[in-house]
C-alpha cells in the first residue's frame, strides 16, 4: 500500500470542493424532483379536476381517451394530457 502525503491547506480545500460539488447535486435532485412531481397527476387529482368518479376516470383509461402510466399499483397521469383532454372535450360542447 502506498502512502500519498498532502498539505493541510490543499486537504481542506479539497475537501471543501467536494462538500460544494455534493451539496451542488443535492439542489439539483431536489429541483428536478419537484419538477417531475409537478407534471403528474394522481387518480384522485384527475377526478376532482374532471369532477368525475374514479370508475368514470378507468372507463376513459380502458377507452384509450386519456393516457396514463402506472407504477407498481398507482396510477399517473400527465398534466399536459389531461388538459388536452379538457381542451378536446370543451370544445365538442
Amino acid at each position: 500500500m502506498d502512502i500519498i502525503g498532502i498539505e493541510t491547506v490543499m486537504y481542506e480545500k479539497t475537501i471543501k470542493e467536494i462538500e460544494n460539488f455534493v451539496d451542488s447535486i443535492h439542489t439539483l435532485i431536489q429541483d428536478t424532483s419537484r419538477k417531475q412531481k409537478s407534471e403528474w397527476l394522481d387518480s384522485q387529482e384527475v377526478c376532482s379536476l374532471l369532477k368525475i368518479s374514479p370508475r368514470t376516470l378507468q372507463n376513459l383509461r380502458d377507452t384509450g381517451q386519456i393516457a396514463y402510466s402506472q407504477l407498481e399499483k398507482k396510477i399517473y397521469y400527465k398534466k399536459e394530457d389531461i388538459h388536452k383532454y379538457i381542451e378536446k372535450n370543451n370544445s365538442k360542447s
